[in-house]
């Protein structure tokens, strides 16, 4: 049995809609897989911790400290004499025990962390807490075997 041929080669011109479609659904693809948008904040490169630590269920104070020594609170650029001064403000005008939590840079070193752990207490801050980043995929411990059946 013999198909009749009835396809014919394309010869003619590209239509200008179709090609200016496809351009602009490639265009939209790629808007939306690129970050335009500009993203405030410093990068902070957390530690990892191995182990599960626990939350903080009460009212928080974070500062964040880079790989400078260079400390934020609330978002914002501070020395660290103004910053000891907001942290007493925030702890008097709170009705509730606050914790601190210290956003400290892998990179940045001990000593300001330390400063500021150890003039917590006298600020009336009665907890302090390091936040880290969760372990990496790799490192997370893996789910014990099932038990074999025995015949």
């Amino acid at each position: 049995m013999r198909f009749p041929r009835n396809a014919n080669i394309f010869r003619g011109q590209l239509d200008a809609a179709t090609c200016a479609g496809f351009f602009f659904v490639l265009l939209i693809l790629f808007l939306l897989n690129f970050r335009m948008a500009f993203t405030p904040g410093v990068a902070i490169n957390l530690p990892q911790v191995s182990s599960d630590l626990p939350g903080v269920a009460n009212a928080i104070l974070l500062v964040a400290i880079d790989a400078n020594g260079q400390f934020y609170y609330e978002n914002q650029s501070i020395s660290e004499d103004r910053l000891l001064e907001r942290l007493q403000t925030a702890v008097q005008s709170s009705s509730e025990p606050l914790t601190l939590v210290i956003q400290s840079d892998a990179r940045a070193k001990v000593d300001f962390t330390t400063r500021l752990l150890s003039v917590a207490p006298r600020l009336g801050i009665e907890r302090a807490k390091f936040l880290t980043a969760p372990p990496a995929a790799s490192k997370l411990p893996q789910a014990p075997a099932p038990p074999e059946k025995q015949k």
